[in-house]
């Protein structure tokens, strides 16, 4: 039989506890946790539309932030290639495909859509491994985007729009965006190697490499302004 708790003399807290204790105020974090939680509240605030990953947004534009290691460039990667965002995106792609008939050697159906969508999943994977992992960690580039947040909204859509001719190297600096330009126009030619015969063309390739390049510059402006557009909606 267990002893009743109320005949346990209480047990006096040790110095080494009690001073422990005394350094951290009531209602104020441990310094250790600070940095963590402030990551938690981010990646709460964070699904984008509540769908849309934000793995690699900074949300400050402090030259003072710590590079990506080159483990954390393939991390990044790696989180981007196997979010739920990722197949949904290829599922999109491979519909607007598939209803235009594009790639027809693919054919119809199941099949067709099938095919259709393992080619698109295998750009965005590709893409990601070479424009986040592979060519910023040869070419020592931060495949992050580092929000601007503050100032005039026309300066932001500009500095949004050019992140992917512009981006920040390991030592803090601004360099040409060989990451974004370079990375994608690889993965637009592996993707030579899956896409029916018809469509391996340097026209379609040229092309696939200017819609990826000109869709990422929309998508930074989302991540640029998507805290603005989050608080607007919640005023109302």
């Amino acid at each position: 039989m267990g002893q009743d708790a109320s005949t346990n003399p209480p047990v006096p807290d040790s110095p080494d506890v009690a001073a422990a204790a005394s350094d951290i105020a009531p209602g104020k974090p441990d310094a250790n946790q600070s940095d963590t939680s402030q990551q938690g509240s981010d990646s709460e605030a964070g699904r984008i539309l509540g769908v849309i990953p934000d793995n690699k947004i900074v949300p400050s534009h402090d030259k003072s932030e710590e590079p990506l290691t080159v483990r954390g460039k393939f991390d990044l990667a790696f989180k981007d290639t196997i979010d739920p965002f990722t197949f949904v995106l290829a599922g999109f792609y491979a519909g607007i495909a598939q209803w235009d008939n594009q790639y027809r050697q693919y054919g119809q159906g199941g099949s067709g859509y099938a095919k259709r969508f393992g080619a698109a999943y295998a750009d965005q994977a590709i893409g990601n491994y070479f424009t986040e992992a592979i060519v910023p960690a040869v070419l020592h580039q931060d495949p992050r985007y580092f929000r601007k947040g503050s100032g005039p909204k026309l300066m932001r859509l500009r500095y949004a729009l050019t992140r992917t001719m512009v981006t920040r190297t390991d030592k803090g600096r601004e360099a040409f965006n060989y990451s974004e330009v370079v990375g994608n126009g690889i993965a637009a030619g592996i993707s030579n190697l899956y896409y029916p015969r018809a469509d391996r063309t340097v026209g379609e390739t040229a092309e696939k490499l200017g819609v990826q390049v000109m869709s990422d510059s929309a998508f930074n402006v989302l991540l640029e302004f998507w805290p603005d557009m989050r608080r607007l909606v919640l005023k109302h």
